[in-house]
């Protein structure tokens, strides 16, 4: 599902995965540290700093060092970034919360049966697909 995810992130224009959203995410309640971040996400700190990186590297988020302490790094969106995470919650995350709620939705039987109905499902039409279709806040979303 986070493949398929990512491929929906992609064609709409976010270039890179949507495993990245998160941490840009959490920073709209405003700058954080590493650690703050990685204990706010339940992940490892090596992870986030990755991200981090990554995320600063196409220009989403500023990294500086705390006075007194060049170890603490803090994170902080950029304009960019800002902008990002108000357009992935707007048409985005909405269009694939919708795909996902599809996908899953009247699923029976024991945790693993769903588990299969929900892979042959989106093997018929894959999460990337449902997204684009999605008609977000609609029960049922994607036709």
């Amino acid at each position: 599902m986070q493949a398929e995810t990512s491929q929906f992130i992609r064609a709409q224009g976010a270039g890179f995965p949507a495993s990245r959203f998160p941490v840009l995410a959490a920073l709209e309640q405003g700058a954080a540290t590493v650690g703050e971040l990685a204990e706010a996400l339940g992940v490892a700190q090596p992870g986030v700093t990755r991200t981090v990186t990554s995320l600063a590297d196409l220009g989403l988020v500023e990294v500086t060092t705390e006075p007194g302490d060049r170890r603490r790094r803090a994170v902080a969106l950029t304009p960019a970034g800002t902008e990002l995470v108000e357009r992935a919650r707007r048409d985005l995350w909405p269009r694939i919360d919708a795909a996902v709620a599809e996908a899953c939705a009247g699923l029976e039987g024991s945790f693993l049966e769903q588990v299969g109905g929900l892979e042959r499902r989106l093997d018929d039409r894959p999460l990337d697909r449902r997204a684009a279709e999605a008609r977000p806040g609609a029960e049922g979303s994607a036709p």
